[in-house]
């Protein structure tokens, strides 16, 4: 009797493989997250001190009124960087967690269609109608995830332009 390859038993084996990969993901997302926080609270430590040292020298109320107006502008200009610091790293690991998952599902897809086919090729005779039923139903959800895919791409992509339209234009000077 010869042994018959199971493709299941590939998609098993590549679980742990895949899980590394899914823990890099989220230690490198990790790393530039707190890098990014390390980066913005020693220039929100700066900003503060500078601060202070232009509120002591005000000489009155109107200089007072411009230097609380710049600090403000500053502040926010700073917390809108980092914000889109922020998005740009949960959307690289989205990415990458999006690439790895449409790998898996592909090899897991690949796996019940070739369990399908050698299920089909020792089955009964008269059994191509269910075969064929098992095969629509591997093609519609093929599809549906395909379109789920795309939509969620669609959507992606509309996000990022909505962080891009909104990073200040090139003052000139």
């Amino acid at each position: 009797m010869t042994p018959v390859f199971n493709p299941l038993s590939e998609i098993s084996k590549t679980t742990l493989d895949d899980a590394a990969r899914g823990a890099g993901i989220a230690m490198d997302s990790a790393e530039r997250t707190l890098k990014i926080q390390l980066e913005f609270a020693k220039s929100a430590l700066k900003r503060a001190t500078a601060n202070a040292q232009a509120a002591s020298q005000v000489k009155d109320v109107q200089e007072m009124l411009a230097l609380r107006t710049s600090i403000a502008e500053a502040a926010l200009e700073n917390l809108m960087g980092y914000s889109r610091s922020l998005y740009e790293v949960a959307s690289s690991a989205q990415s990458e967690y999006s690439k790895l998952a449409e790998a898996r599902v592909a090899k897991f897809q690949a796996a019940i269609s070739e369990s399908v086919e050698q299920a089909s090729a020792s089955a009964p005779a008269g059994s191509d109608v269910a075969v064929a039923a098992i095969k629509n139903q591997l093609a519609a959800a093929t599809a549906a995830f395909d379109s789920f895919n795309k939509a969620a791409r669609h959507l992606a992509s509309f996000a990022d332009a909505g962080v891009s339209a909104s990073k200040p234009a090139k003052s000139r000077k």
